[in-house]
Order: structure tokens, then C-alpha cells, then sequence
């Protein structure tokens, strides 16, 4: 079974949302695939504070939800499935949904990133509840606490260092002596008083689920094999975060961690397809940003079809 359309966006957060919403308002009848994580990243946290138009916030399931229903309002149609693979060499693209084939003539991507987590038992569990994988994002609710970022990389001194507007203490825990982060980031880090350092340190568990809250990680030490608890109101994840783009390797250029690349905002090196979000974004990772590459991805996709008169 196969069917036609004229756009297909792949994933379903902020930036497949916001495209879905402005290819329907085209009459372009987008079919948006759900991908394997529906709603993106802002499903899987609580309050979003940061999002232009909630003075009160919002929270981010209920977000992600009114973009959908704004979407649908105007036509978008959603599909729950995944795509296993796609042939960008034929026109109409080929999409594989499962057993069923789609053709797209225009396809959009919009299928994020995905954070990487330590899998701790009850990690899952107490994800917007003081355990985040971005501090931009949710830094601003552990004011005056102490916290903890785990990493050794870029990223964990860089989410540590942003952390430190807000929180009395934060404890960068690092399962090595030597860390992967430049010189520079290092050196601020080190030169900040507010953050610590604890080295040749795993985290083994995140405590405490029954007061949905974090109050204190479980370490244990990488030499000695000793465990302790150790209090903190936050557990910040900065050991980066996944592409999700393996389906179209060898047919888009992608950069050394597997995000796509794009000219321009938006465009990739196959005319008709467009990636936007966090899928292309490594640097800024926002709501905000995400939703308005989305609608740049969803306008020139419309000028394309004009353009081959489809």
C-alpha cells in the first residue's frame, strides 16, 4: 500500500508542529509521521517558562498538545509510526513507514535530538522533576540550591557554568581524571567559585521518587568502588545529546555527530528536503528556535512546490 502527498514531516515536536501548522494554512495538506518520541523533548518536561506568549507558563506536554490541535485545525493529518527508512534518490521521495510507503513531494525533517541519559533506575521517573538535560531550560527553578551536572565534556562545563546564574553550588561529577571539554571551557569552569569537582566518580541512582524531587545522587568511586549519597536538588545531564538522522546517512551531509547540515537555515543538499529543529541545531536547542525553523521549513518547502508546480 502506497499513497502521494505533497509534504511528509518527519517527527512531531515544536519544529514538526510549527511546519504542520503553516504547510496546512498553504492548503498543502501535510502528513506529519509522529516519529518514536511524539511531542519531542518539551513531553518529557514540566513547566516551560521561556515560551513567548505564557506569562504564567505553560506546561510542556499541554504545549507541545495545542500546537498539534492549531496544526489539525487547519488540515495537518498525524500519523502514530516510525520511518525505517527513506530513498531520497527518486522523485517523489520514498518514505517507508513500516509496511507502508509513502511518496513525498516535499519531505521536511523535523525529527530532533535525543538526550543522551545516564539510565539510572529511577532516572525516567524524575525527568521534570529535577532532572533535566538542559539548563537553559530549567535552571532557573533550583535558585539559590546546590546541584549537580555529570559530564566531562563541552557540554557539561558549559551547561555548569550557565548553571551557576542560578544555583549557590554545582558539583560537575566526572567518571574520569581528565576531561574531554577545550582548555578554554575547562579553565572557566575551573575559575568559576561556585562550581566543584568530582573525579573518577560514577552516579549509580537518583533519589527521590516517592517526594517527586530530587534530593541526593547515589556516587560510588571509579578507583575505591565506595558508594555514598550525596544531597542535591538537581541532576543535570550535559553528556550530549543524539541526531536523530541514522535513516538518512550517505544521502544528506551530516557533521561529525550526526546532525544534520543545512544552508541557509534550512535547506540540505537534496532540493525538496528541508530539516529544521533540533535534528540541525547542536547550538541553541530552544522551543523558540526550534518552531521558528519549522515555519522557514514549511514556507520554502510551499515556494518549491509552486516552483515544479505541484
Amino acid at each position: 500500500m502506497s499513497e502521494t502527498r505533497n509534504v511528509v514531516i518527519i517527527g512531531s515536536g515544536c519544529s514538526g508542529h510549527t511546519a504542520a501548522l503553516y504547510a496546512a494554512r498553504a492548503n498543502l495538506k501535510p502528513l506529519v509521521v509522529e516519529g518514536h518520541e511524539p511531542g519531542g523533548q518539551l513531553s518529557l518536561t514540566t513547566m516551560v517558562e521561556n515560551f513567548p506568549g505564557f506569562p504564567e507558563g505553560i506546561l510542556g506536554p499541554q504545549l507541545v498538545e495545542n500546537m498539534r490541535k492549531q496544526a489539525e485545525r487547519f488540515g495537518a493529518e498525524y500519523r502514530t509510526a516510525h520511518l525505517t527508512s527513506a530513498d531520497l534518490g527518486q522523485r517523489p521521495f520514498l518514505l517507508h513507514l513500516g509496511k507502508h510507503q509513502v511518496h513525498a513531494q516535499a519531505l521536511i525533517i523535523a525529527s530532533g535530538a535525543s538526550a543522551r541519559w545516564l539510565g539510572l533506575p529511577h532516572e525516567q521517573q524524575l525527568i521534570g522533576h529535577g532532572v533535566s538535560s538542559c539548563a537553559t531550560c530549567d535552571g532557573f527553578f533550583f535558585s539559590g540550591k546546590e546541584i549537580v551536572v555529570v559530564g566531562g565534556g563541552d557540554s557539561a562545563m558549559e551547561e555548569a557554568t550557565f548553571l551557576t546564574r542560578f544555583a549557590s553550588k554545582v558539583t560537575i561529577i566526572h567518571r574520569r581524571d581528565e576531561f574531554r571539554a577545550s582548555k578554554i571551557m575547562l579553565e572557566r569552569a575551573r575559575g568559576n567559585p561556585k562550581i566543584d569537582f568530582l573525579t573518577d566518580t560514577v552516579v549509580e541512582d537518583v533519589y527521590d521518587v516517592h517526594k517527586k524531587e530530587v534530593t541526593a545522587v547515589k556516587l560510588s568511586s571509579v578507583k575505591t568502588g565506595k558508594t555514598w549519597d550525596f544531597p542535591t536538588s538537581a541532576l543535570f545531564l550535559g553528556i550530549g545529546h543524539v541526531p536523530n538522522a541514522k535513516m538518512f546517512e550517505g544521502q544528506l551531509d551530516t557533521d561529525a555527530d550526526g546532525y544534520l547540515k543545512t544552508r541557509n537555515y534550512v535547506f540540505t543538499r537534496v532540493h525538496g528536503v528541508y530539516a529544521c529543529g533540533d535534528v540541525q541545531d547542536r547550538r541553541y536547542r530552544q522551543a523558540i528556535t526550534a518552531a521558528g525553523t519549522g515555519c522557514m521549513a514549511a514556507m520554502e518547502a510551499e515556494k518549491f512546490l509552486e516552483e515544479h508546480g505541484k
